[in-house]
């Protein structure tokens, strides 16, 4: 679907990307912290801006490939399914980032931010590949928005969500929300959707629904279990006393 430079189509896309890129950029910005943590101030900055520069252009590279893959058949369903995965994980991550070590120098910080990036940058290639409807100008223009996004606001972000947490579920419903979108244009199938506006927002809205009610209904379990976990803890500790 190719969406006019001057649309409200285009700019609702560019919105969307834009904001895809601030709710996935937490990771990012602990990769980034991580990898420079060793460096002296002035080194961390010069680490964080070329770091995260090579990262966007990896990024954008992949997210390009991806875009045009998305017109194989059946692709475009498989990646929304996918999309739709990693809105729940969003909800329910609990990422572990000790492997990623600081860099002793320069050129080693901003190695490790560029490929520790690239290996976990798949939710965000495929979210903005979806979001951008097979446009690349959105891809380019999106992606060089993230780059002050990343630098400077992805450590504000994640200060905003601990604050306000019920942001994570908008971003989790936009995510949703794109992966729907992705599946209701697959052209394989496409045609059901398009015979019916009211089954197709009504397919999109479940989608969104189940996804967010699937992240909370985890997150409850695992408060549960880890509250039971922690009262037998207590239990054995004051046995053993």
């Amino acid at each position: 679907m190719e969406l006019d430079f001057l649309s409200w189509a285009f700019a609702v896309a560019l919105l969307q990307i834009v904001f895809i890129d601030l709710v996935l950029a937490g990771d990012n910005a602990i990769v980034i912290g991580m990898a420079s943590r060793n460096l002296p101030k002035a080194q961390q900055k010069q680490a964080i801006i070329w770091g995260t520069i090579g990262a966007v252009v990896i990024r954008a590279i992949a997210t390009l490939l991806v875009v045009h893959l998305l017109k194989i058949p059946w692709l475009l369903l498989i990646g929304g399914f996918l999309l739709l995965f990693i809105a729940y994980k969003l909800l329910v991550q609990e990422e572990s980032h000790d492997t990623i070590k600081a860099g002793n120098s320069l050129w080693q910080s901003i190695r490790t931010i560029i490929i520790a990036d690239a290996a976990m940058g798949l939710d965000n290639v495929i979210a903005v590949a979806g979001a951008a409807h097979g446009n690349d100008l959105l891809v380019i223009i999106g992606l060089l928005i993230s780059i002050p996004i990343v630098v400077w606001g992805s450590t504000l972000f994640i200060k905003l969500i601990q604050k306000f947490p019920w942001i994570i579920y908008i971003g989790t419903g936009v995510l949703a929300y794109t992966a729907a979108k992705m599946i209701t244009h697959e052209p394989e199938i496409k045609h059901y959707f398009e015979n019916s506006t009211l089954f197709s927002w009504s397919f999109i809205s479940i989608l969104i629904l189940l996804v967010i009610l699937a992240g909370i209904v985890t997150n409850m379990i695992k408060r549960s279990r880890s509250s039971e976990r922690n009262k037998k803890a207590i239990i054995s500790s004051r046995d053993s006393i």
